[in-house]
Parts: C-alpha cells; structure tokens; sequence
C-alpha cells in the first residue's frame, strides 16, 4: 500500500470521517473540478437545447435549464473542508467543536466514541457509527485509501 502524509488525510476527511474530496461542494474535489470543465464545454448550450427539443422532436432537451442550474450548484463548490470551515452541509453539526475540544483528529479516537452529541440525523448518525468503525478496524490511511476514489453518495 502505498503511504500516505496524513496531512493530505486531514485535508480531504473530516473529523466525523466523511470524504470531504468526494463531496459536491468542496471546491478542490472532482466533481466541482468535473462540472467546471463540462460547463465550459458547453458554452452557450441553453440557446441550442431550446432549438434541439423542436428539432430532434426530443423535449429532453427542453429540461436543459434546471440541468444548467444543478450543473452550477455542483461547479460552484465553495467549501474548502470540514476542518478550515464550518460545514456547509449539515448547518446542526457540532462534530468539530467536539474534536477539537477532544483534541482528537478523528471521532473514532475519542474514548467515547460512538456519543450523541454530533447533531446529525439518524440516518447521518448510523453512518457515522458504521464509518468510525470501519476506521477503527482498518486504520485511516487504508480507509483513506478506499473512500477516496469512491463516489459518496
């Protein structure tokens, strides 16, 4: 396996253990990267989509707006990670007061891991249970290592 500095660990997942680099908004991360160039590529395609839902009788093409406009959530990307940030995603997330206060990199390093005081969902909250365990077993640079490539969602 190749090594890994844990500084880059520390960049792209967050303390909860979530990939940082594989979520929409963080603006180093692929898919905010991905939609960036696809919006260039495009150019000016709104006027075209109008044109082709008439002209290939294919009204797909006339969906092309709300598209353009999730095409533009994910290129805009603002978030630059859970540890130089407050999460723009989960508003209720006290995750990184708790870590710092803890003085522990990562949730599945403090004493009183799993807890209830995350302030997420119960959807959120299982799968942060399920990723601090599989940290716990596998280390955090093999997890690293297998949560980077894959797609969050």
């Amino acid at each position: 396996m190749k090594a890994i500095e844990y500084s880059a660990i520390l960049e792209r997942i967050g303390p909860c253990g979530l990939c940082c680099a594989t979520c929409f908004a963080f603006e180093k991360g692929e898919i905010a990267q991905l939609s960036r160039k696809l919006q260039k590529k495009l150019g000016n395609f709104s006027i075209y989509a109008e044109r082709f839902a008439g002209l290939l009788d294919n009204p797909q093409f006339g969906l092309y707006p709300a598209f353009a406009a999730m095409l533009g959530v994910f290129a805009g990307g603002g978030c630059r990670g859970c540890r130089q940030e407050e999460c723009k995603l989960f508003s209720g997330c006290r995750i990184k007061e708790c870590h710092r206060g803890k003085q522990v990199d990562f949730c599945y390093q403090c004493h009183e891991f799993p807890c209830n005081r995350t302030g997420f969902d119960d959807h959120l909250q299982k799968r942060w249970i399920a990723i601090g365990a599989q940290i716990k077993k596998t280390g955090i640079e093999r997890y690293y290592l297998e949560t980077i490539n894959k797609p969050r969602y």
